[in-house]
C-alpha cells in the first residue's frame, strides 16, 4: 500500500499544476477573443482586395504582363515563409505546421528546386536547428499579436526579389483558421498571384465588372497587386495567431481535465490507505485486549 504522506504530496503537486493549467487556459481564451476579432476584421478586406485585383486584371486583359502575375516556365529557386509560435504548450500546433513545411520542401527538392526558408517563431527555429537545416531568415520579433508594419517589410523584400528574378515562387506555410473547432495546416502560393484558385481562401469572384480607369490600368495594378500580397501575408499571420490560441486552449483544458482525474485517483488511493491503516490499528487494539483478557 502506498505511503499516505507520499500520496498527500503528490495530490498537492497535481492540484498546483491544475491551477497553473487552468490559469493558462483562461489566458489563452482571452487572447483568442482578441486574435479572433483581428482576424475576422481583416478577412473581408483581404478577400475584397483580391477580388478587385482579379476583376481589374480580367477587364484590362493585361494582367499576364504584370511581373507579380507571371508564372515562370522553369522554377529554379523559391522562398518559403513558415509561421510557428514563440511559446509551447499548444498541442500539435507547431508539429503540424512543421510537418507541412518539410513535406513541401521535400517535394521541391525532388524537383530540383532550391528553397530559402524564412522561419518565424522560436519553436520552428529551434526545430530546424535540431535537424540541421539552414534558414535564410529567423524572425522572433513577431508575437501572437502581429502588426502590419512588422509584416510589410518582409512582403516588400520578397516582392522585390521575385520581381528581380532572384526567386521564382513564394509560399507560406501556416495554420489556417477555419472555425474554433477546425484549423488545418496549409502551404499556399503567395507569388506569383493566382486569382482562379479558391484553395487558399483569398480567391476572387469570377464575375466580370466594367471599370472606368483613372489613372491608367497599368498604374493601378502596380499599386493594387503589391498591396494584395502584403495583405494576404498579414492575413496568414492573423490566422496563425488565432489557431495558436485555439490549440493552447484545447491543450490546457485537456491538461486540466487530466489533473482533475489524477486528483480523484490519488484521493481514492489516500482514502484506501487511510482506511487500511485505521483497520490495522483497530486490529492491534483488539488483539492486545484479547491477549490481556
Amino acid at each position: 500500500m502506498a505511503n499516505r504522506r507520499v500520496l498527500v504530496k503528490r495530490r498537492k503537486a497535481v492540484r498546483n499544476i491544475r491551477k497553473i493549467t487552468r490559469t493558462m487556459q483562461l489566458i489563452a481564451t482571452a487572447r483568442f477573443q482578441s486574435a479572433f476579432s483581428r482576424a475576422v476584421a481583416t478577412r473581408p478586406y483581404t478577400e475584397k482586395l483580391a477580388e478587385l485585383a482579379a476583376n481589374l486584371t480580367r477587364t484590362t486583359g493585361g494582367g499576364s504582363a504584370h511581373p507579380l502575375l507571371t508564372s515562370r516556365d522553369q522554377v529554379r529557386r523559391s522562398a518559403l515563409i513558415t509561421i510557428t509560435s514563440a511559446r509551447g504548450l499548444c498541442g500539435g500546433y507547431n508539429s503540424n505546421v512543421l510537418r507541412s513545411t518539410l513535406t513541401h520542401l521535400e517535394e521541391l527538392e525532388g524537383r530540383g528546386i532550391e528553397t530559402d526558408v524564412h522561419m518565424v517563431g522560436k519553436k520552428g527555429i529551434n526545430y530546424f536547428s535540431f535537424i540541421g537545416r539552414e534558414l535564410a531568415e529567423e524572425r522572433t520579433d513577431i508575437d501572437d499579436r502581429p502588426r502590419f508594419d512588422q509584416i510589410e517589410p518582409m512582403a516588400n523584400e520578397l516582392i522585390g526579389r521575385f520581381t528581380a528574378g532572384e526567386i521564382d515562387a513564394v509560399h507560406v506555410a501556416y495554420m489556417r483558421f477555419v472555425s474554433t473547432s477546425r484549423q488545418r495546416p496549409e502551404v499556399i502560393q503567395l507569388l506569383p498571384l493566382k486569382q482562379e484558385s479558391r484553395t487558399d481562401g483569398f480567391a476572387a469572384s469570377t464575375t466580370s465588372v466594367q471599370y472606368e480607369f483613372s489613372p491608367d490600368p497599368a498604374q493601378i495594378l502596380d499599386e493594387l497587386l503589391p498591396a494584395t500580397v502584403r495583405v494576404r501575408l498579414f492575413q496568414c499571420f492573423n490566422d496563425a495567431a488565432v489557431s495558436e490560441q485555439v490549440a493552447r486552449m484545447v491543450a490546457m483544458k485537456a491538461a486540466t481535465d487530466s489533473a482533475e482525474e489524477m486528483i480523484t485517483s490519488l484521493t481514492r488511493q489516500y482514502n484506501r490507505a487511510r482506511q487500511t491503516h485505521i483497520t490495522m490499528e483497530l486490529l492491534d487494539i483488539v488483539g492486545g485486549a484479547n491477549a490481556l483478557a
